[in-house]
């Protein structure tokens, strides 16, 4: 069988794929970025752009890092339109990444974002969903069973769309219109989307990033009477969870009633008021929630984007914490590109069949 050979990197500085490139490398050396890492301890930060440059580059290529540290050795335009001197080995870059917790790339990449793209305002909408995270495993040569992965700390999992996988479900969280991506979370396997839902509504408050009212979109998959119930009560947001067939409105009015810890609070009058608001706007919602699956389908051009256009399709990475990492990569160079003003389903889909 004859090996598929990577293309070349041979730089066309009008092609738009890689304007959008040279751009998105620019970002990375920025003065605002570079303060980022600082922040979060990530340096020398000069040699820490370098190192993020090349792994960016092989994203947007879907090649491994090491063909982009031979095609940069050999080619000097490539090195001079990506602004490298001296380039360092594949092995010098996993060292120097491993060097740093996930928790340091978590914050660099929603700090950069947070810089970079469209500031919130009120009445905020955001939208959740999840995808799988497959390992580049090859378990039809060798089968894989469940027992074999107790010890592991990637799992089986199943999506809809691609049937059973080893790996992970990754859940992300994005602003609407803006499309910046503002939380995302790691799981093993694939667990149940109603499963996750109350983790995932806890990590948006207590990161501050849902404030008391804002509309949060989920599909059908994170249906439940009780979860609707969840979001009003105790975490004060507005969730607009597609209903299944079944679902009867009327029936979920008479669930929602205030919670006692109202009366405990210093000012329940203010409190009731809220909640009453919460309330009525979730039925007009519900009523017509529809509408909202336009809104609600960005976000899987935005997982087409990072998959087919920046190698998130399959990772060659075996440990949660290589994964989570270079997860965090796949987000900043999405919120990167949408930052950019590619931002429509038309242009996102464009890009994500270069």
């Amino acid at each position: 069988m004859v090996k598929k050979m990577d293309t070349p990197l041979i730089t066309a500085e009008k092609d738009p794929k890689w304007v959008l490139l040279g751009k998105t490398l620019d970002i990375i050396t920025s003065r605002r970025v570079k303060q980022e890492m600082a922040k979060q301890g990530i340096a020398p930060v000069n040699l820490a752009g370098a190192m993020f440059k090349i792994v960016l580059i092989a994203m947007f290529f879907s090649v491994d890092i090491t063909y982009v540290v031979s095609e940069l050795q050999k080619r000097a335009e490539l090195r001079r339109f990506a602004k490298l001197g001296k380039i360092p080995e594949a092995e010098e870059i996993y060292r120097f990444l491993g060097r740093f917790s996930e928790k340091q790339f978590v914050g660099l990449v929603l700090g950069v974002l947070s810089s970079i793209c469209v500031k919130r305002g009120r009445n905020r909408v955001l939208i959740v969903d999840s995808t799988d995270v497959s390992l580049d495993l090859n378990w039809f040569k060798k089968k894989i069973k469940k027992a074999d992965l107790e010890e592991k700390e990637f799992k089986w999992g199943y999506s809809s769309s691609k049937g059973y996988y080893i790996g992970y479900k990754l859940t992300l969280v994005i602003e609407y219109p803006s499309l910046r991506p503002v939380a995302f979370l790691l799981h093993q396997g694939s667990p149940g989307d109603a499963k996750i839902y109350e983790e995932i509504l806890e990590e948006l408050k207590r990161r501050r990033i849902a404030r008391d009212g804002d509309t949060i979109i989920f599909d059908k998959g994170y249906y439940g009477y009780k979860n609707y119930v969840l979001g009003i009560s105790r975490f004060k947001v507005i969730p607009v969870i597609f209903p299944r067939k079944n679902f009867k409105l009327e029936k979920l009015m008479g669930m929602l009633s205030y919670p006692l810890s109202i009366f405990n609070r210093s000012n329940p009058e203010k409190e009731k008021k809220l909640y009453n608001c919460l309330v009525k706007s979730l039925k007009a919602k519900l009523e017509n929630w529809k509408k909202y699956r336009p809104i609600r389908g960005v976000i899987e051009d935005i997982f087409k984007l990072a998959k087919d256009a920046f190698s998130l399709k399959k990772l060659h990475r075996y440990t949660k914490r290589s994964v989570k990492k270079f997860v965090c990569l796949h987000v900043l160079l999405v919120g990167i590109v949408v930052s950019l003003g590619i931002n429509t389903k038309e242009e996102l889909q464009k890009i994500a069949e270069w």
